[in-house]
């Protein structure tokens, strides 16, 4: 159990104990601290519950037992999923269960963004009384690029402070957009119209740097960027060039290329950028839907049985020859 949030004695704990399992924890930080890494600890586990540290090929050479990754969260880009394909590993993310605090926090970003509020509180906090003008979201375009689960929340929520919402989306269903009153967009043109640009993709050799230079500047001048889907899809440099040139109004990066934010990273320069530590999805309520639903996965493939959401269904075919002893305590 690496997912920093999940201790011993939760409901997720106690789950994987009454079924039957010895749960061992170990954060990433903890394991920091003793100088080892993932592959170091990993060799007689049967089943890993994991947060978003990265678990490449090494990890799965290392675990020879290893039978099911069950990760809490909607993303796998963390996961070498051909590895673990390759060695018998089912990989096993839990979609869905974030998506109402991920909405909620893009929100409470744009927000942040329009009216200047954190920067605000700070200058109060600083003993000063200023009072900048803002911006109204009622009547301004938010443009999602990503109409997913998370976004079409993000839409609805948009709509209600009174915004237009238009989107972005190779595989968009139009008749759902057209029920919700979305316009459907290229991506040029969503840039092109968009207040506010809100991300809502998986990361991908395809969305990689998705907007780079060449795509900021097709955005409005003052237009602000929020992403709260994964670090590389916004070429931070190039971002960092756009608010330097003072073509953007702002940004807001829950998600960043490298994370904990490097100390020289050009983003903390500005002080129309707000960068949160990838908390989207932490909340009490987001965090207990997504232990469980990893747990039940890991459960159901020690079992024997296919979980719902396994992004690598193909594992099963390979797992025998991969594992010719892999047999998961019981």
């Amino acid at each position: 159990m690496t997912t920093g949030w999940l201790g011993p004695g939760d409901e997720v704990d106690r789950y994987l104990t009454g079924a039957g399992l010895q749960v061992v924890h170990g954060s990433i930080r903890e394991r920091e601290r003793r100088g080892r890494t993932l592959s170091d600890v990993v060799g007689s586990v049967d089943a890993i519950v994991a947060g978003t540290e990265h678990i490449g090929r090494e990890v799965f050479e290392a675990a020879p037992r290893l039978r099911v990754i069950g990760r809490t969260g909607v993303g796998h880009d963390n996961v070498d999923v051909v590895a673990a394909t390759a060695h018998g590993v089912a990989v096993c993310p839990t979609p869905g269960v974030n998506r109402q605090s991920v909405a909620e926090h893009t929100m409470g970003l744009l927000l942040g963004l329009a009216r200047g509020i954190p920067q605000n509180v700070a200058s109060v906090r600083a003993g000063r009384w200023e009072q900048p003008s803002g911006r109204e979201l009622a009547g301004a375009t938010l443009g999602v690029v990503g109409l997913g689960a998370i976004g079409r929340l993000v839409a609805g929520l948009a709509q209600a402070f009174g915004m237009r919402v238009v989107a972005h989306d190779p595989a968009i269903d139009r008749a759902y957009a057209a029920e919700h009153d979305i316009g459907v967009r290229e991506l040029p043109r969503l840039l092109n119209q968009s207040d506010f640009v809100s991300l809502h993709l998986f990361l991908s050799p395809e969305t990689r740097h998705l907007l780079d230079a060449n795509a900021l500047a097709l955005m409005k001048p003052g237009a602000f960027v929020i992403n709260t889907a994964r670090g590389g899809i916004v070429d931070e440099d190039a971002l960092a060039e756009a608010l330097a040139s003072g073509r953007l109004g702002g940004a807001a990066m829950d998600t960043v290329e490298t994370e904990p934010l490097p100390p020289d990273s050009p983003l903390r320069s500005f002080d129309n950028v707000l960068v949160t530590a990838h908390i989207g999805a932490a909340t009490e309520e987001s965090r207990a839907r997504s232990g469980l639903m990893a747990a039940r996965s890991v459960l159901t493939v020690l079992r024997g049985g296919l979980a719902e959401h396994t992004v690598n269904p193909e594992y099963a075919k390979l797992r025998n020859r991969a594992r010719p002893h892999g047999a998961a305590r019981r």
